[in-house]
């Protein structure tokens, strides 16, 4: 099956360990208030393209990424192209290719479908929008019972996790919440680091040309230092050196 891409980015150095292609997927079922890619939401638009040859593509990367690199499938949200997905994944490590999927874990494939993807991921970036099941519906407008499922499955198989958490003034960036997260993340095995990120403003000029309200018009962007700080207090040894 094809799938249908928003763009790639062929020399990634923040989507997991290495010099990585990053594949963007369209299609998103969450509406999270602070998404910079609100392009990416559409199901169905882009190019399309086959796992063969979107592999055949990356394998002209493979000197890059004996450094430690290799492909992260990202979005939108890659889950919801679950055929294209696990054949893309499967054929890229039969090439030798390290795999990595940054997912907020909210696809519509079911169980077997999601562990034939995760049985061909290296590591997974999982997007933890929020941890209380009230809060992740008012941020993201959906609610927290497919990401949970997809994070079972991935737990069950032993897939390593790198979480990432978006850190939102007035919204995710008080004590008490990243007090709480931090006891999340200490249930869920298999984590090899955190990633606060710090809320930016660069996306939120696709909102009026999209005819899309932005939620957090009158929201600052979240001071990188400050956002340094949290992951300090919280995360230390979560924290790449």
């Amino acid at each position: 099956m094809d799938g249908y891409l928003h763009s790639i980015e062929s020399m990634g150095l923040v989507d997991g360990p290495g010099i990585r292609t990053v594949v963007f997927l369209s299609g998103c079922l969450l509406r999270c208030r602070y998404c910079h890619n609100p392009d990416t939401w559409k199901e169905g638009e882009g190019p399309r393209i086959s796992p063969e040859e979107l592999v055949s593509r990356l394998r002209r990367y493979m000197t890059y990424y004996r450094s430690g690199g290799g492909v992260t499938f990202s979005g939108g949200e890659p889950l919801l192209q679950s055929d294209f997905l696990s054949e893309a994944l499967a054929l890229s490590r039969q090439a030798g290719i390290h795999t990595c999927l940054d997912t907020a874990g909210v696809g519509r494939a079911d169980d077997e479908q999601y562990r034939r993807i995760l049985a061909n991921t290296s590591l997974i970036l999982y997007d933890v929008k929020h941890y209380l099941p009230e809060e992740y519906r008012k941020l993201t407008g959906r609610p927290m019972d497919e990401t949970l499922r997809f994070l079972g499955l991935a737990q069950q198989m032993k897939v390593p996790l790198w979480i990432r958490h978006v850190v939102v003034p007035g919204l995710t960036d008080g004590e008490e919440h990243l007090a709480g997260l931090r006891k999340y993340v200490d249930g869920l095995s298999g984590v090899e680091r955190v990633e606060l990120l710090p809320y930016h403003r660069l996306g939120a000029h696709k909102y009026p040309l999209l005819g899309i309200p932005y939620t957090l018009e009158d929201t600052p962007p979240m001071e990188q230092g400050r956002c340094a700080q949290l992951q300090k207090k919280y995360f230390a040894e979560y924290t790449a050196e």
